[in-house]
């Protein structure tokens, strides 16, 4: 019987890449996840790694170990759900990561009802990209992500993820102030007639980025990006004092009214996609139903593409 400790050592060091990474995510030091996993190769009889210059790459018998421990794994986690549906009441302790405006926009009221409802249900919430929180999600750093996916950007599904979508999140342009003609101008118009103006946007390399340039140059111009940051009240707070122009989703106003003249997209790019996601098997876990009832009610009538509620 191979030791199921060492055997998600193994898994642990698949996902995250280096005995130190592995090291620093289960509070243990190297050498002792190193020890773990030589054991391990004890128990098994054949080598697990192969050193690739200063790093170390699981063998094809470490691969096939690794896949084994994802099954035993998922089924203690169903173990985990049962043994909860079984109970009168939720306590534990639900992870959960989610990006700015959505943890400023629908967590707290998410929260709000939760407490409410299972008073002793522990909510651990951190604010991190979806680039990072997926690949964390799979490494078993959180219980749920909420996450985001822009229009022509579609996320990769890997196969050990089952996501749930949220709602639709309208995106506009954003300016300072009204500027006359362009205020009567068609979405696509009004986008050409800042092609001159500086723009905020996020950092290259993020979904977010590759949409907003996609978007610019369909309109015809390249656009003229002098402030980058994945804040984005940073964007809002520039276009509020005239230094840039941005495309602002309609959660960053936490349904307040925006401060900014905001008119639409084109057509087919006028919304992103809010969803929630979990590791396959888990959407049945008492706890995670529970926060995806309280984020679908954290939304409030559900927008459109359009920017129109609908009931």
């Amino acid at each position: 019987m191979f030791d199921l400790h060492r055997l998600r050592l193994l898994r642990e060091l698949k996902h995250r890449g280096t005995l130190a990474a592995v090291a620093a995510a289960l509070s243990y030091s190297p050498s002792t996840v190193s020890q773990q996993l030589s054991l391990l190769e004890s128990e098994v009889g054949v080598p697990l790694l192969e050193p690739v210059g200063r790093r170390v790459r699981l063998t094809e018998q470490a691969e096939i170990l690794v896949e084994h421990a994802e099954a035993v794994l998922r089924r203690l986690e169903q173990a985990e759900a049962d043994i909860a549906a079984s109970l009168a009441e939720l306590t534990g302790t639900l992870r959960i990561a989610t990006f700015q405006t959505a943890a400023l926009a629908l967590v707290p009221t998410a929260l709000t009802l939760l407490r409410d409802a299972h008073p002793r249900l522990r909510i651990h919430v951190t604010q991190t990209e979806p680039e990072l929180a997926l690949p964390a999600l799979l490494a078993r750093d959180f219980d749920l992500v909420i996450a985001e996916e822009y229009p022509g950007n579609p996320n990769p599904r890997p196969a050990g993820i089952e996501r749930e979508e949220l709602c639709e999140d309208p995106l506009r342009l954003a300016r300072a102030k009204p500027a006359g003609p362009v205020d009567r101008a068609g979405p696509r118009e009004a986008l050409r007639a800042l092609a001159e103006h500086p723009w905020v946007m996020e950092p290259e390399g993020t979904a977010a980025r590759h949409w907003a340039m996609t978007l610019c140059r369909g309109a015809g111009f390249e656009p003229d990006v002098r402030f980058e940051s994945t804040d984005l009240l940073l964007h809002q707070r520039l276009v509020e004092q005239g230094h840039a122009a941005a495309f602002l989703p309609d959660l960053v106003w936490c349904g307040q009214p925006p401060t900014i003249s905001l008119m639409p997209l084109p057509r087919g790019r006028r919304s992103r996609k809010i969803f929630t996601a979990v590791r396959r098997g888990r959407s049945d876990h008492p706890a995670i139903r529970a926060c995806r009832l309280a984020l679908r009610q954290a939304t409030g009538p559900s927008v459109d593409a359009e920017g129109g509620a609908t009931p």
